[in-house]
């Protein structure tokens, strides 16, 4: 069966718009698709990179002691989690004109050399094979696409960085702008895909 990996990045459990989009999504795509979904919930702790974990991804994974293959665990079941996903829905909201932490965290367990993406003597070229992302963004009053989004074009462009091409954002911006609006606009994105 087909995998779909959601990654939910509000730190709201309840009351999130994002997650609710997220869900009409994930029931849309699923009953077209016949998706398994896989949920990974960024309220649930994602470590930060520190130095231990920089020397252990960066030591020849021959050469790894089992300390720093335990280190590089969390983040070795990250990257299964999306070399196994045939899809990927991301929702975020934008805190303070960015993406929450535990979003970024998530990105720096998942962006690895040799795992995800590699350099050659042409650039980086990235090794994932998802084969399409939905990214659903929220805020409540930063714009996707003003000068003041720093969000969408970010996170399309570290998602192709990995090898991810075929990236869709959903706006869901400005809600407390016009939230009828807003989410009107979401909507027809999610009937779309």
């Amino acid at each position: 069966m087909k995998q779909l990996l959601r990654i939910d990045a509000s730190m709201r459990k309840t009351g999130s718009v994002s997650r609710q989009l997220a869900d009409r999504l994930i029931t849309k795509l699923a009953d077209k698709n016949n998706y398994e979904i896989k949920l990974r919930d960024l309220t649930e702790s994602i470590p930060f990179v520190n130095e231990s974990w920089i020397n252990a991804n960066f030591t020849d994974p021959a050469e790894r002691s089992s300390e720093q293959r335990a280190i590089l665990s969390y983040s070795d079941a990250l990257v299964a989690e999306l070399k196994s996903a045939e899809a990927l829905v991301i929702a975020t909201p934008i805190y303070n004109f960015g993406v929450p932490a535990a979003l970024k965290a998530w990105i720096d367990m998942i962006a690895r050399a040799r795992e995800t993406f590699q350099y050659t003597e042409n650039g980086p070229v990235g090794l994932l094979e998802v084969k399409k992302a939905y990214v659903i963004v929220t805020s409540g009053g930063t714009q996707l696409g003003s000068e003041i989004d720093f969000v969408s074009s970010w996170l399309h462009h570290i998602l192709g960085f990995v090898g991810i091409k075929d990236v869709q954002i959903i706006d869901g911006s400005g809600l407390m702008i016009d939230q009828e609006a807003a989410l009107n606009r979401a909507d027809e994105k999610i009937e779309a895909a």
